[in-house]
């Protein structure tokens, strides 16, 4: 495993500096694929949840009509919008022009953050497992944000000034965004809270800030290849205007069109397996655009490193398990050190 793990942090070349040398129009095969048909702007949009009916349900202690929502998007979709959340407005503006300035940092600046051999944190890139693959058209800055004692600040950029006090900001808020929707979903389930919550105690959270440059050949190349997240809950912020994410539903791959001050919430493989496969998590990836930068950051919640990743006995009392039961920290591991390709990594965790 920890060979494997060395392996995803192989060197590879900076997107940004090469897009910088050729305008984007000489693009390596090392970034081509084939191209894939999306499916017409005329599908329905992801189902869209208002966080603050959410709350005052969750408050008086009843499933109302938005957590039947939520179960439905959950249970239909994986994915979701969420409107009217919590995270105030001054955080949310200065982490996107923290997430621009930082990427319009010179490369030389850029470098003093950089991944090391062997571990996942820094800026670079995530799941190169050999010299021969694919590679994504996206550079990223990747950190441990939760618990607070997990942070490696020497990849903390100190540039933008007041990056690290509103990534610290921002951590916090969407943290406590994840928890009530845990909480309500587990309700919806018909469990306590507590049962994902005391799994959840010093939770990990990870933040993934990305950085799509433009390509002329945008329909060659993939911004972040198709994956589904191996976290409990994701929680996307869309950093500018410019529109990327896809999800796979129907067997086509379908955009997501953000609404204006929303976060993009959808369900990990760590959740599928928890629920025996009610809740499923789903394949997504991000696309570029021809003549313009594209930006987002994602925040994964996932257990506490000491829960045992595996269908939760109080949902499995009267059905076959269909998961396999591992340890957190090595679920993440072979994660890590896993090539991005789909679902594949959630198929080996499959029972036969």
């Amino acid at each position: 495993i920890l060979k494997e793990q060395e392996m995803a942090s192989l060197p590879v070349p900076s997107v940004q500096a090469m897009v910088a040398a050729t305008g984007g129009a000489d693009v390596s095969p090392r970034y081509l694929r084939p191209a894939e048909a999306v499916a017409g702007d005329g599908e329905a949009q992801i189902p869209v949840i208002d966080y603050q009916r959410l709350l005052l349900e969750l408050e008086l202690d009843r499933c109302g009509e938005e957590s039947a929502r939520l179960h439905r998007a959950c249970l239909d979709w994986g994915f979701f919008q969420l409107i009217n959340h919590s995270v105030p407005d001054d955080v949310v503006e200065g982490m996107k022009a923290n997430i621009q300035q930082f990427f319009q940092l010179p490369a030389e600046t850029k470098k003093l953050f950089a991944q090391e051999r062997g571990q996942l944190e820094g800026y670079g890139q995530l799941f190169v497992v050999s010299e021969d693959q694919k590679l994504d058209w996206a550079d990223m800055l990747y950190l441990y944000t939760q618990p607070p004692e997990s942070r490696n600040t020497k990849f903390w950029p100190d540039q933008p000034v007041n990056f690290r006090s509103t990534l610290d900001r921002y951590s916090g808020a969407v943290k406590e965004i994840a928890d009530s929707l845990l909480a309500t979903m587990a309700e919806n389930l018909g469990l306590k809270q507590e049962v994902i919550a005391d799994r959840c105690v010093g939770g990990v959270q990870s933040v993934r800030m990305n950085y799509y440059p433009p390509c002329a050949q945008a329909d060659k190349v993939i911004g972040f290849s198709p994956h589904s997240d191996a976290d409990l809950l994701t929680l996307v912020l869309q950093v500018n205007h410019v529109q990327g994410l896809q999800i796979k539903r129907n067997g086509s791959w379908f955009p997501v069109r953000p609404v204006e001050g929303a976060l993009i919430v959808n369900i990990g493989d760590i959740f599928e397996i928890f629920t025996n496969g009610r809740y499923r998590s789903i394949e997504h990836r991000a696309v570029v655009d021809p003549k313009e930068e594209r930006l987002s950051s994602a925040a994964f919640h996932s257990p506490n490193i000491d829960a045992t990743i595996g269908p939760l006995k109080e949902l499995t009392a009267d059905e076959d398990e269909a998961y396999k039961t591992v340890d957190h920290e090595n679920f993440m591991r072979l994660f890590f050190a896993t090539k991005l390709e789909g679902k594949s990594f959630l198929d080996r965790m499959k029972l036969k």
